[in-house]
């Protein structure tokens, strides 16, 4: 399996893991107050980001 086939299934299975992971933490947020919510949904909104960019840039990278 070529490196960038394995950077897709490894980002399509993670984000949907990660996805599944902040939905269901965020049902403890909904009964806090709406600031700490909007402080939760924004930093896992962007979480993501940074573990994306580097597998995609491995994914990307050719092999030595």
């Amino acid at each position: 399996m070529s490196r960038g086939k394995l950077a897709f299934l490894i980002g399509v299975v993670g984000f949907i893991v990660y996805i599944v992971a902040v939905v269901s933490l965020g049902d403890y947020v909904i009964p806090l107050h709406w600031s700490l919510q909007l402080i939760y949904y924004l930093f896992f909104g962007i979480a993501w980001v940074v573990p994306a960019k580097r597998l995609i840039q491995w994914g990307a990278r050719t092999p030595d």
